[in-house]
């Protein structure tokens, strides 16, 4: 609620902000807080570079947090107009973003449908929209499949998650963890590594990207991958009045890459890094990497897709999940 007050006070002070900014905007700001190496580059900020490429419009990035460390303040950094684009995830913020968290909860995804699409639908149809104050999206999509990341621990049952302490990145991967007996921690990624290695968790539930992204490969030797534990979502926004107030040209050329397109890229980019990680991991010979059978998947399914009803039942959002599902 707090969080929430300081967005809308923030969206206000911007707006009148971008009413004193001169109009045209030829280099832009974009904030993360990963390293360079992170596949958002390669994936997503990269491609936007590429896209403007001799359109008068550049991009500058600060990464690893220059213009702020806290991962969980990139929206609002935004906003305020610290930096012109910035990445983050929805589900550090949870609550400012409920109905978009629908997409994160297991089964949401339809297989064959892109998870850039499932939150478009939605966003494209004003279902979204006020979770977005301030800013203008320029790519919304979903990383690869959670799996189970563990230091000592092989996961086969959901009887093997009762009383551990499991690293989650947002609230629907937290109702994911309660259902199965085990107790969420949310915390941001970057926190995950020495978490892990000192005992203070037990395991994580993440996309496996994020094994090799942050080295968790050098403190974890257990992963367990098929169970219906959902997916992250992520955001590249924009300020809005940093948006509006470009030139016709410079909002033309970044039209043309800003929504499904790039965020199919990005997707597209975390997804083929989770699947070379899984095989670095497996080739690796000192670790555990255990898939499923569907009977086994089915087991776990049965305490999480319930889950799923749940939650999108108590945010009266079943229109919201048909949308985003095609219906």
């Amino acid at each position: 609620m707090f969080q929430g007050k300081i967005i809308k006070a923030a969206v206000a002070a911007a707006a009148f902000t971008a009413l004193a900014a001169p109009a045209m905007a030829e280099t832009l700001k974009l904030a993360h807080w990963v390293p360079p190496a992170h596949i958002l580059t390669k994936s997503t900020v990269e491609p936007l570079q590429n896209a403007l490429n001799g359109s008068g419009l550049d991009v500058e990035v600060y990464p690893g947090g220059e213009l702020g460390k806290g991962p969980l303040e990139q929206y609002i950094r935004a906003v305020q107009g610290v930096a012109d684009i910035t990445w983050g995830l929805q589900g550090y913020t949870s609550s400012q973003f409920p109905r978009t968290m629908v997409s994160e909860l297991p089964g949401a995804l339809p297989d064959g449908m892109g998870g850039y699409d499932l939150i478009w639908n939605a966003y494209d149809a004003g279902q979204l929209d006020k979770e977005f104050p301030g800013t203008q999206p320029l790519a919304l999509w979903l990383s690869e499949p959670n799996i189970f990341i563990m230091k000592d621990r092989d996961i086969r049952t959901p009887d093997d998650l009762k009383g551990l302490k499991m690293r989650v990145s947002g609230s629907a991967a937290a109702a994911v963890m309660e259902a199965l007996g085990a107790t969420p921690v949310q915390m941001p990624a970057g926190e995950i590594y020495n978490s892990l290695q000192t005992g203070l968790i037990d395991g994580v539930v993440t996309g496996a990207s994020a094994v090799g992204d942050f080295k968790l490969d050098e403190v974890a030797n257990s992963y367990t991958i098929g169970a219906p534990l959902g997916r992250i979502s992520f955001y590249l926004v924009m300020n809005k009045g940093k948006y509006d107030g470009l030139s016709a040209d410079h909002k033309a050329a970044l039209d043309a890459i800003a929504g499904r397109p790039l965020s199919k890229s990005a997707e597209d980019g975390w997804n083929g890094r989770a699947a070379d990680v899984i095989e670095s991991l497996k080739a690796a010979g000192d670790n555990t990497v255990y898939f499923l059978n569907a009977d086994e998947a089915a087991a776990f399914g049965a305490l999480t897709l319930p889950v799923t009803d749940k939650i999108v039942g108590e945010l009266g959002a079943e229109e919201v999940l048909a949308t985003m599902q095609g219906n």
